[in-house]
């Protein structure tokens, strides 16, 4: 009887060990699969950003990340560049734009999810000088100081070139600065043109000025077209259910109030 009662208490302890060990696989299961559901894919969400958001989005990932789980990549650029990128089939998933006219040309060729174009900023133009701190009277006359140069972005590619190209014009002063122009990529490209002093002067973001603790001054709106800045979800996207997680994100009240911190101008003052 000893013997029996021996071997059937050790063949109770081995099923309760094999229980125990089934309930962990199953709740590992169920973690992976509950990770899978929340990531809707293994891939990381593509995201092709205008490179004035580039810093202000990389700050907004960390937080978005801890939400969501949701693996994120970058892909950094001018507006008018990775616009044509996408239209020859580059792999992103969303795009946010530095303004409206590509994501409104993408949703007229069909190129994106429908009802996804939305605007996620407005974008602020500034005025930079690496000597002094800019006010909007010196743009009347920095054209005429010798050896300096005056940078701006590409005004075909990057939104906040054109803006910059209408700002001088507004103010009558864009033939004025043809021999002193430093055309630049992208608007990173003509800030860090600015940072590094090779240029003098120039048109940048406002965000640049803010992220980077600079004083300068902010060109008023009415001086150039809007620079409204939308996203759009494109419609090759094999991550549709994630970028529309990040759309969502981004037009929620506490992330626009973040991203009026990062220099830009509330949606809703328009």
């Amino acid at each position: 009887m000893k013997l029996y009662s021996f071997t059937q208490s050790l063949a109770n302890k081995i099923a309760f060990l094999l229980l125990i060990i089934s309930i962990i696989h199953s709740n590992q299961a169920l973690s992976a699969n509950k990770a899978e559901q929340n990531n809707g894919s293994l891939e990381p969400l593509r995201i092709a950003v205008a490179s004035n958001f580039t810093t202000p989005l990389k700050e907004l990932l960390r937080d978005f990340h801890q939400q969501t789980n949701i693996n994120t990549q970058i892909i950094s650029g001018a507006t008018g560049a990775m616009f044509i990128q996408i239209q020859h089939g580059a792999p992103f998933d969303i795009f946010l734009a530095a303004d409206s006219i590509r994501p409104a040309k993408l949703e007229q060729q069909s190129l994106i999810i429908a009802n996804s174009r939305k605007t996620y900023a407005l974008g602020q133009l500034a005025l930079l000088s690496i000597n002094s701190t800019a006010t909007l009277a010196d743009l009347q006359h920095l054209y005429q100081k010798e050896n300096q140069r005056f940078a701006i972005a590409n005004p075909d590619t990057a939104p906040y070139g054109k803006a910059a190209k209408e700002t001088l014009e507004h103010l009558a002063l864009w033939q004025q600065y043809q021999n002193k122009l430093v055309v630049g990529i992208n608007i990173n490209q003509t800030f860090a043109q600015i940072r590094t002093q090779a240029v003098s002067n120039g048109l940048i973001a406002n965000s640049q000025l803010v992220l980077n603790n600079l004083a300068g001054a902010v060109i008023p709106s009415d001086y150039h077209q809007p620079i409204e800045q939308q996203l759009v979800i494109l419609k090759n996207s094999k991550n549709v259910d994630n970028a529309k997680k990040l759309s969502e994100y981004l037009l929620s009240p506490s992330v626009q109030k973040k991203i009026v911190d990062f220099g830009y101008a509330a949606i809703e003052q328009r």
